[in-house]
């Protein structure tokens, strides 16, 4: 019997396997992804609660035992992360039916998007490191895909640059994998933990924090290393672009998370101090860039790197209410910019352009549009009792708990910037004398309204049922600051 823990990573890949098959027919096409996001979001479902009452959950391939097998394993923070990604890959996979386009369609844009999935779910649930740059690279050549899909202009152009980042950094993921083992002797992330702690953290540990620091950062967008993201994210189709918005990042975050918290935690004063500082710059930034533009596009991709800034800080202060703020704030995140994606992309469907100026006046056209944007942008900010409150609330509180008051203050200063960005959509794009509209198809925006609806409508339920989720989130961040919990689990299967 195949163990429940491979079946979210499986699962897409078989679908998308089968996709390569039917590239003609789009109806076969829709329906399967359908069908295998639902079931696979069916077996992560099972595995939470598998996880919350029977613990973390592991399982090594290949008969050898860990840590000489290829270990998968699921604690709470991968599991939690497996379903967000599950869900928001379905709502986005709707929201593609009308507007992707059907030539898109046909040139395997659904295989791509279950290969990602594939890859996010395996970097997700490794407990191998060499085995979690395999599966970046199989979440990476899908997106190749997916950021030239159409072949227009400037998405080959910006394409490039994409590429060649990507692997410089899956080049110096290599070599810095190379150097741990070196030190080491292991690629079990459970014994690699283990092996770090008999020795300490000599200085040769610490330059490979500082690598892994620097890899993941560039996935993952941390300052300095974003200025490859939002000329890439803006050129794709706007599907493709709220993927990758709302889960992309989400991975390098993960990234810098677990190793952070599992193996690099015996210089904290120098690692972690230098965390906090790289996430406070990248706030500041991404609240630079979020004022500066009149793209819409660019505003929500700069608040993309904001939230960053934010969810790094919280793990930087290794403590209780950081960390658990910090996992909670991610799932927000990746559930509200995939909402704002849509959205946005509804807009410029809409009016036919992303420049602020040339718009005004939806709101007396296209209420419930304008109601789900401000709805959204109220969560995004952490109005309570909306879902970006209490991740931020507790980010806070870890913050000063930690005695970081001035980069606390930035933090909560940010809010407000990210308040004026949103709003300035808002204003520009509802308020006023109404613009001269593109003749549109009113089904199909009513159809793209669906999943931008049922994203903001989870969204609200993440956030007032924080009581029902503590214990989840609590379960999660108790891996994180008690690595002992998940070695046991890898070692002592």
């Amino acid at each position: 019997m195949i163990n429940l823990l491979i079946l979210p990573i499986l699962l897409p890949f078989l679908f998308a396997v089968i996709l390569l098959f039917l590239k003609e027919n789009i109806r076969a096409q829709r329906l399967l992804t359908i069908v295998g996001l639902v079931v696979s979001l069916a077996a992560a479902l099972r595995l939470i609660w598998k996880v919350k009452t029977a613990g973390v959950q592991t399982i090594t391939l290949g008969s050898w035992p860990a840590p000489f097998g290829i270990s998968l394993v699921s604690d709470m923070l991968s599991v939690l992360l497996v379903t967000t990604s599950i869900l928001i890959t379905i709502l986005i996979v709707l929201y593609s039916f009308t507007a992707i386009g059907e030539a898109r369609e046909r040139f395997y844009y659904y295989p791509a998007v279950l290969f990602m999935l594939t890859g996010i779910n395996g970097a997700f649930t490794t407990g191998d490191i060499f085995n979690m740059f395999v599966f970046f690279e199989v979440l990476l050549i899908a997106s190749y895909v997916l950021i030239v899909l159409g072949g227009e202009k400037r998405q080959l152009r910006e394409s490039i640059k994409y590429l060649l980042v990507n692997v410089i950094s899956s080049a110096l993921f290599v070599v810095t994998v190379g150097l741990l083992y070196s030190v080491v002797g292991t690629l079990n992330m459970a014994d690699i933990s283990a092996k770090i702690a008999e020795v300490g953290q000599p200085g040769i540990i610490t330059v490979i924090a500082v690598l892994f620091l620097l890899v993941f950062g560039i996935k993952g967008a941390l300052f300095p290393l974003y200025f490859w993201l939002p000329g890439s994210y803006s050129a794709p189709p706007m599907p493709v672009l709220a993927l990758f918005g709302a889960l992309l990042t989400k991975v390098g975050l993960y990234a810098i998370t677990r190793t952070y918290t599992l193996f690099f935690i015996h210089d904290v004063a120098f690692t972690h101090e230098l965390l906090l500082v790289l996430s406070v710059l990248t706030v500041i930034m991404g609240c630079v860039g979020a004022l500066a533009y009149f793209d819409l596009k660019q505003i929500i991709i700069y608040n993309i790197i904001i939230a960053v800034g934010v969810i790094l800080f919280g793990v930087s202060q290794m403590n209780e209410a950081g960390m658990s703020g910090a996992i909670f704030y991610l799932i927000h995140d990746m559930l509200i910019k995939a909402a704002l994606f849509i959205l946005i992309g509804i807009i410029i469907s809409v009016t036919g352009t992303s420049n602020l100026r040339n718009m005004g006046g939806l709101m007396k056209t296209h209420t419930s549009l304008g109601w789900m944007y401000l709805i959204t942008v109220f969560g995004l900010v952490g109005i309570p009792p909306l879902s970006g409150f209490i991740g931020k609330l507790l980010i806070v509180q870890g913050g000063f708990e930690a005695g970081n008051t001035w980069a606390t203050v930035i933090i909560l200063i940010s809010s407000i910037i990210v308040l004026l960005s949103a709003m300035r959509i808002f204003v520009y794009a509802f308020w006023g004398e109404p613009v001269k509209l593109p003749k549109s198809d009113r089904r199909s925006y009513r159809k793209e309204m669906l999943p931008a609806t049922l994203l903001v409508v989870i969204s609200i339920v993440y956030g007032v049922s924080t009581e029902w989720l503590i214990p989840y989130m609590a379960d999660a961040s108790d891996i994180l600051l008690n690595p002992s919990i998940y070695i046991d689990a890898v070692l002592k299967e």
